[in-house]
């Protein structure tokens, strides 16, 4: 753990904000966003009215905007703390509130008293934290707008019901949006003016999608992640274009892969991981279902998920493994290596013979024949059996 913010070398973190710091876990890709807003905000940090403290970024869920923001936090090394915006948030929601509680001295007194609760945000601002501003696109009140407004000015303070909080220096403010969705409203001009950095994010190139998928999940079949990447961005892409409200994201090709990798089939799973994630709407799964096949990947996924069923029965499907028992008897599973055990390669048009060539076999094979060519057919006693076990062994 580091014991210092980067961007202030001199501040110490007391044993709280270390605990409020992220930490990166082992699957944590850097995308080039979050190295682009680290080299900006260093950048600019000492150079007065150039310093980035206000990020916005606005793209779809599961487009990773919250990652980010926590990724900062661990980048910084500044606590984070996040506040969810909801409609009918009011002032008491950013300033904090004043709540009756029962004096400490008597318990059993009914004389009541009253105590300053400070918000999220105020903690946040006070203190230096890096404070993740979720969904403020939803207020409908005005007046809680421009308390947010005040608070993101660089120099801003906040009229609390019992001082004035002035900002700390180290305070970051990391707006995040989703576009596109129920509820949605453009974002305050006013707010929108006091961010120095802004990012659209969208779905990542597959390669990387598949690398964060690696890391996530550690499944690592190349040409399955592929082809389910490849269904993700074009549910994506006909999602957008056909004004359907769900999104296919990272998080739908997590857990999609996930699903696959425990032995879930491709193409149920695709259903209640990905397509009733975007929409449960008969009309707009049709539309889903449809731009699937014209690229061709209901084929695809149905060619995949035979291939990935097959190698989970055995490690090839057009192997048969016989057992010869010591008493000499056949059996098509065994718990262990048998040395007795014969394995027969399947032929394209037939489902129980050998396409290996009859010649070979000669030795344990009968060629006698009747009159009119008819063949005979002898049953082994059990000295032939014991000569058979022999010979195979």
């Amino acid at each position: 753990m580091k014991q210092t913010s980067i961007l202030s070398p001199t501040r110490q973190l007391s044993e709280e904000e270390k605990s409020l710091v992220w930490q990166k876990p082992p699957s944590h890709i850097e995308s080039e966003a979050e190295k682009r807003i680290y080299q900006e905000v260093v950048r600019n940090w000492n150079r007065g009215e150039m310093k980035i403290s206000t990020i916005l970024l606005e793209g779809d869920a599961g487009s990773g905007k919250t990652q980010i923001a926590k990724a900062l936090s661990a980048d910084f090394n500044l606590p984070y703390t996040k506040v969810t915006c909801f409609a009918d948030m009011d002032k008491s929601d950013v300033l904090g509130s004043i709540l009756p509680v029962l004096s400490e001295e008597d318990g059993h007194s009914d004389k009541v008293e009253y105590r300053y609760y400070p918000s999220e945000i105020v903690r946040a601002y006070e203190n230096g934290w890096l404070l993740e501003i979720q969904e403020p696109t939803v207020i409908r009140d005005a007046a809680v707008l421009m308390a947010l407004n005040s608070a993101l000015e660089p120099d801003g303070s906040l009229n609390l019901p019992t001082r004035i909080a002035h900002r700390h220096p180290d305070f970051i403010a990391v707006i995040t949006t989703n576009r596109g969705y129920n509820g949605f409203r453009p974002l305050n001009e006013a707010l929108r003016d006091r961010v120095q950095h802004a990012e659209k994010l969208d779905l990542p190139p597959k390669e990387v999608m598949m690398e964060r998928v690696k890391a996530k999940t550690g499944y690592e079949s190349e040409p399955v992640l592929s082809l389910l990447a490849e269904t993700i961005m074009v549910l994506d892409e006909t999602a957008r274009a056909n004004a359907i409200k769900g999104v296919a994201g990272m998080r739908s090709y997590i857990f999609w892969v996930d699903a696959v990798q425990s032995g879930a089939s491709i193409q149920k799973s695709l259903y209640y991981k990905v397509l009733y994630k975007i929409t449960t709407d008969p009309q707009e799964l049709v539309i889903l279902e449809q731009a699937l096949a014209s690229h061709g990947l209901t084929e695809k996924l149905e060619e995949m998920d035979h291939i990935c069923q097959s190698q989970k029965d055995g490690e090839n499907p057009e192997i048969m493994e016989l057992n010869i028992s010591e008493n000499g008897e056949f059996s098509a599973k065994t718990d262990q290596a048998d040395k007795n055990a014969v394995r027969l390669r399947k032929s394209e048009d037939s489902e129980g013979h050998s396409d290996t060539s009859s010649d070979e076999n000669t030795d344990i094979s009968s060629n006698d024949n009747g009159e009119n060519g008819t063949p005979f057919y002898h049953e082994l006693d059990k000295s032939d059996t014991t000569e058979l076990q022999k010979k195979i062994s």
